[in-house]
């Protein structure tokens, strides 16, 4: 059996997991720096003592004449793979550079097609490669990262197809002392954890490990979900599509995560006190990012990089701010506007300089305005009739009680009414074609 990254963390952790608990008695380990990588001798040395001959060679998987060279060499038929070989260079879509997207896909994509060649034609047991659930969410700031998994995903469904062992584990995140998680500071493991993934530990990394084995499925998400990060999530509007099904929130407290909530909310505020309430907005997002318990601990005139803020942490703040605010923002906040204050001074801005919201009736005309912008002649004047005849409907005989009575009924109905769609309808009832 070969491992890739066979001396790192998780390659080492297995390695010890398949001689004492599958049995593996060969095993070829491959890394960078082969036996001179730091704990190799005392591997060997523990794997013997479990009956296991294990081999330590130095060779850059992503490198396939080295890499044919060393199955060559074997003088066991090769009976499985596991690649867990893989390096992080995270960082924002825009900054990514062509060295970034290399460095990440080469020890994890190409080493993983070049197994998949060059193992054509042995029989083997299992070939498993250690993907990312990155690649099936999404992670901020990893998006060559997740691009390099997802082609894992990918090749282990086409294996399958052709009728060949694939096996893709899409990982959660391990614990720090494990796998590339080691490569992680804390604020990147409190962004996954705020995201509701909790580290795998070693035990439960392993036990699901042997659960996927005996399960007949391409791709698998080995994740240690934590439900109420999961809900805090849903709430803010920021829960993953893939994981909405987990989570179930009342109607209302959905809607009042959505786009609007801080116009709705100034809306009957005297002026004078607006900026105090858009600030505590953004400074208790600010202290939820960078984990802070409470908003006060956020200076509202220290800049957003003396704060501890990196291009992950201005994503996340980004994000946060639009589901709050309901208004879109740019990529570049936090630089355009380095200080908690001066985003506060923006949101007033874009919500309107301060003032009351918009109706809610006056947004549907609005939008239905634009829809009608869009729209053929024909469609225009065929709801061009239908509002005449509701306009006139509503005008007529307003000096009678009745009438009067209806009018503001209609009113109410108009107010009430949440999309375009429902205004249609309406009319259509005003007009007795419904």
């Amino acid at each position: 059996m070969v491992i890739t990254g066979g001396t790192g963390g998780l390659g080492a952790l297995f390695a010890r997991h398949l001689a004492t608990v599958r049995g593996v008695r060969h095993l070829l380990l491959l890394s960078r720096r082969g036996p001179a990588a730091e704990g190799a001798a005392e591997l060997v040395a523990e794997l013997a003592e479990s009956g296991c001959e294990a081999r330590v060679v130095a060779c850059d998987v992503s490198d396939r004449e080295q890499l044919a060279a060393v199955l060559d060499s074997l003088e066991q038929p090769l009976t499985a793979v596991v690649h867990t070989a893989g390096v992080l260079d995270d960082g924002v879509v825009e900054a990514l550079t062509p060295e970034q997207v290399e460095r990440v896909m080469r020890p994890k994509l190409d080493a993983a097609l070049h197994l998949h060649e060059l193992t054509a034609g042995a029989d083997l047991s299992a070939f498993v490669v250690f993907s990312s659930v990155a690649a099936l969410m999404g992670s901020p700031g990893q998006g060559n990262y997740a691009a390099a998994n997802a082609a894992l995903d990918a090749l282990a469904a086409s294996r399958r197809a052709a009728g060949l062992p694939g096996t893709a584990l899409a990982w959660g995140v391990w614990s720090e002392a494990t796998g590339m998680a080691a490569q992680l500071g804390q604020a990147e493991l409190a962004r996954l954890e705020r995201m509701g993934m909790k580290a795998l530990t070693a035990e439960t990394g392993l036990a699901l490990f042997d659960q996927a084995l005996d399960v007949d499925a391409a791709v698998m998400a080995p994740v240690l979900l934590e439900t109420t990060a999961l809900r805090s999530q849903a709430r803010a509007g920021m829960l993953p599509p893939l994981l909405r099904g987990l989570v179930r929130l009342p109607a209302a407290r959905v809607d009042d995560a959505g786009a609007g909530t801080l116009g709705r909310r100034l809306a009957g505020v005297p002026e004078a006190d607006r900026g105090r309430i858009v600030l505590e907005l953004v400074q208790a997002q600010v202290a939820a990012v960078l984990g802070h318990a409470s908003a006060t601990a956020v200076e509202p005139e220290r800049a957003f990089k003396d704060l501890g803020f990196d291009s992950l942490s201005a994503v996340e703040l980004r994000n946060r701010l639009t589901q709050a605010a309901g208004v879109r923002l740019p990529a570049t906040l936090v630089f355009d506007h380095p200080t908690p204050a001066a985003v506060a001074d923006l949101l007033l801005t874009e919500i309107g300089g301060g003032e009351p919201a918009e109706p809610l009736i006056d947004q549907e005309v609005r939008k239905l305005e634009d829809m009608l912008a869009a729209s053929g002649a024909e469609e225009q004047q065929r709801v061009a009739k239908r509002l005449r005849a509701l306009l006139s409907g509503i005008s007529a005989g307003a000096g009678e009680s009745a009438q009067a009575d209806k009018k503001q009924n209609a009113r109410e109905r108009i107010e009430a009414a949440t999309t375009a769609e429902e205004i249609f309808q309406m009319i259509d009832v005003e007009l007795g074609e419904a």
